[in-house]
């Protein structure tokens, strides 16, 4: 607790040299000083006074109250540039639009988001638009390009998957966002590796935590919620394929380009981080997707307390469907096969409702996918709604070289249909 002496210390540290707020505090005083004199004076005297002297006092009033205007506005211009950043060309009435805009997402829904890969930062930049209260819960099986090189060689877990997260709930300037996917095309041992990768990596290394590293990366980013790993131990898909084979490492399993029977994890008994628990315990909405379903989505959830908790969670979940097959992993798969699968690996009651792309995709785009052995995800709704979930429909889709979630729209219909059902709740 703060003794007097300190207080008073703290006081007299306003009057340093160097400051320069001592002659805005005086010329406020000496402000004050003139309004008050001269408010008494009008009260008592100045109905007795002549036109001249009425006319000194009501001039030396004006002059009072503008003296104190030009102080207070300088203190508070000293007090600004204190507490603004550095470096920034904000104007004030922006800097005050964004803290307003910050305190209501801060007021928004909680929401836990589960996945990886780009289907899950893609998400991620949507929702941070409706609250600031949300975690990723992000996979740590990758073994492929960046990842999978720093896995292996620094014995770490892969940061790829967390990396896009964190850019995508990010605040900080494209600079920064731009440095963390850059990705060298050049030099021996650099090339393919992100810079955000070797940045998280070193910081774990710095700090002997990898978890450390990742909210320290979240500060430099200035992100909206948290992300986190879904586990810190070094896990390794397996792959179980309908022929009766088993394949370890996510890329080797979707490389394998054979149809699966189901998939678990090395080890099978790894626990999950304590923060992902708590965020799943006071969540409100819990979304799983879009995504990889093998590579992404079922990973998180084959941690069994994850799983558990996201089953006792009074929070309401939904799967967001994938619009296009993924080559070697769901070939040939329906919107009802990925729902299937789901909750095959886990529970029927692992989710409550399902978002779904309805807006037909260019025939050129079609062609495009095919080449690459993909096609649109066929939308067997009936099949769903026959097993007890709702169906959102929506138009979430955009086309830029790629079919890929518009981020923003799926985002207002998530939160649409969210509020729509919790106000059902309440009545």
């Amino acid at each position: 607790m703060t003794t007097t002496p300190e207080k008073k210390m703290q006081f007299f540290k306003w009057l340093y040299p160097g400051i320069g707020i001592k002659r805005w505090i005086i010329l406020c005083l000496l402000g004050m000083t003139l309004v008050v004199v001269v408010g008494l004076f009008a009260v008592k005297a100045l109905s007795k006074t002549s036109v001249m002297l009425a006319s000194f006092a009501t001039a030396t009033l004006i002059f009072g109250i503008f003296l104190v205007y030009m102080a207070i506005k300088n203190m508070l211009r000293i007090f600004v540039r204190a507490l603004m950043p550095p470096n920034r060309d904000d104007q004030l009435v922006d800097l005050v639009y964004q803290r307003r805009q910050s305190d209501s997402l801060s007021r928004g829904p909680r929401v836990v988001a589960v996945g990886g890969g780009t289907g899950l930062s893609a998400l991620l930049s949507g929702i941070k638009l409706f609250t600031s209260n949300i975690t990723a819960i992000v996979t740590v099986t990758d073994t492929g390009g960046s990842s999978g090189r720093l896995r292996d060689e620094m014995d770490m877990l892969p940061p790829g998957d967390i990396r896009n997260c964190l850019v995508a709930l990010a605040d900080a300037g494209p600079l920064i966002r731009d440095l963390f996917q850059y990705r060298f095309e050049v030099g021996e041992g650099l090339k393919g590796h992100s810079f955000g990768n070797l940045f998280i990596t070193a910081l774990s290394k710095v700090t002997g935590d990898f978890e450390k590293a990742v909210r320290e990366s979240s500060k430099v980013l200035a992100i909206r919620g948290r992300v986190i790993p879904s586990t810190l131990e070094k896990v390794t898909l397996v792959g179980e394929f309908m022929d009766g084979t088993y394949l370890e490492g996510e890329t080797n399993i979707t490389d394998a380009q054979k149809p699966l029977r189901n998939i678990r994890l090395k080890p099978e008994d790894c626990s999950p981080t304590p923060e992902a628990l708590d965020a799943i315990e006071n969540a409100d909405l819990i979304i799983l997707g879009p995504g990889s379903l093998y590579t992404s989505v079922l990973p998180n959830l084959l941690i069994h307390d994850i799983y558990n908790a996201v089953l006792k969670s009074d929070a309401y979940k939904v799967y967001i469907a994938n619009v296009m097959t993924q080559p070697g992993e769901t070939d040939h798969f329906s919107t009802w096969d990925h729902l299937r699968v789901l909750i095959e690996h886990t529970d029927p009651r692992i989710v409550q409702a399902c978002f779904v792309n309805v807006d037909p995709i260019p025939p050129e785009m079609i062609e495009k996918y095919r080449e690459k052995t993909a096609q649109p995800v066929e939308l067997d709704l009936d099949v769903i709604r026959s097993k007890g979930y709702e169906i959102i429909e929506g138009t979430l889709i955009k086309v830029d070289g790629q079919v890929r979630h518009d981020s923003e729209r799926l985002a207002h219909l998530i939160f649409d249909h969210y509020f729509k059902v919790a106000k059902m709740a309440r009545v």
